[in-house]
């Protein structure tokens, strides 16, 4: 990612609005009889939007993050809240926190932003070994469909009048992997707009693939689905789920 990232910290929020965080919450009750009382722990959390969430309803919540920008936005929205969640600064792919946790979740397709797949190998040994006997991990990535057709629809534009991106996409150097090239426009508070630019790399694999890199790091796949929906995915699937146990 880019350097700018500490511009984008600042309006990730506004440009997730569509995200149905409350979704992840259900499933995760779901998947463990409930959050209240578990230790979580939310890797790629950025903002810090779906920890307040979980701790907001009872959870003891541990955020991890590549990005600092993205620490500083979840650290301040949890003092405004009063909330107590702990946050580390961390690769997923080097993930050490201490005690074991059990629940562990990785939103809105982090995941695909780790591109070597034996980096993707050692985030599950890792996950593996910080959740305790019987804990969950829930995640999503995108669907090969989306990295290898749809993504490259682009360009894509967006502009809430306050906002406003070019989003210019290419294959990526590896197999079902894509090359984003944004350009924002944000307007200030004389109506002028500043611009930053962005250049993110995320790469998905089969759904074979990540079953059995999970296997290998010891879990057993409880269940697969696609598109929030509770069916199993289809060539045309976009967003691929995965909920795994030790």
């Amino acid at each position: 990612m880019s350097s700018s990232y500490q511009e984008f910290a600042h309006i990730y929020d506004e440009l997730m609005n569509d995200i149905p965080y409350d979704a992840y919450i259900d499933l995760l009750d779901l998947a463990s009889t409930g959050v209240v009382g578990k230790k979580v722990l939310d890797i790629g959390c950025g903002t810090g939007l779906l920890s307040a969430m979980l701790s907001k309803k009872g959870a003891s919540v541990t955020g991890v993050d590549l990005s600092a920008d993205m620490l500083e936005v979840a650290s301040n929205r949890a003092r405004s809240l009063g909330l107590d969640i702990e946050f580390i600064q961390q690769p997923m792919q080097q993930l050490e926190v201490e005690g074991t946790y059990d629940i562990a979740v990785i939103s809105i397709d982090s995941l695909n932003y780790v591109i070597s797949q034996t980096d993707v190998r050692e985030t599950f040994r890792r996950i593996y070994k910080a959740l305790g006997k019987d804990g969950v991990l829930l995640f999503d990535v995108h669907s090969i469909f989306k990295m290898d057709e749809i993504f490259l629809e682009g360009p894509f534009v967006f502009d809430d009048q306050r906002i406003t991106y070019m989003w210019q996409t290419a294959p990526g150097d590896e197999e079902h992997s894509i090359y984003s090239q944004l350009a924002f426009f944000v307007r200030q508070e004389n109506g002028l707009f500043k611009r930053f630019d962005e250049v993110h790399m995320q790469r998905t694999f089969s759904v074979t693939e990540y079953v059995g890199m999970l296997n290998d790091a010891g879990f057993q796949i409880e269940r697969i689905f696609a598109d929030w929906e509770d069916e199993p995915p289809t060539d045309e699937s976009e967003r691929v789920f995965f909920q795994v146990r030790k």
